[in-house]
């Protein structure tokens, strides 16, 4: 019986601080799906959840990361259609971070993503596709306001 598995992936709430608030990156989906997100992705052999972090952030924005916080956060979902760069995969498995970075201008990935926003929270959770990113953005902006910034 073919055996159907989970991709395992991390979701990364991406904010820099302006004003003393936090502004949220949203990017614009355009890979097996449309719609906004924030920055997300899967694991490369051998790499460490901090690598992949690293590697996603540069890859999908170009920005430079000022903290990562890892929030105990985590879930799965499952995907709407087989895709086919992912064969026998239905679904992926999440770690939630918060990661702070330096607020500039998003060099956007072309393969994934068609636009970039930066938004406060409340435009943030408004314009989010998915009700699970919408949770972790809850739950990061809960964290970044209970920092006293």
């Amino acid at each position: 019986m073919f055996n159907k598995k989970y991709r395992k992936g991390i979701f990364i709430v991406t904010y820099a601080i302006k004003n003393k608030e936090p502004e949220y990156l949203i990017l614009k989906r355009k890979l097996h799906w449309k719609g906004w997100e924030f920055p997300k992705g899967g694991f490369k052999k051998l790499e460490t959840i901090k690598g992949a972090i690293k590697r996603e952030i540069r890859e999908e924005t170009g920005l430079k990361i000022l903290k990562i916080k890892n929030l105990k956060e985590s879930g799965e979902y499952k995907y709407k259609k087989e895709l086919p760069d992912r064969k026998g995969i239905i679904g992926q498995t999440y770690k939630l971070y918060a990661v702070e970075v330096k607020k500039k201008k998003v060099k956007i990935d072309n393969i994934e993503h068609t636009h970039s926003k930066w938004l406060n929270f409340k435009k943030a959770l408004k314009t989010l596709t998915w009700p699970n990113q919408r949770k972790c953005l809850r739950k990061v902006d809960k964290y970044i306001n209970s920092q006293n910034l």
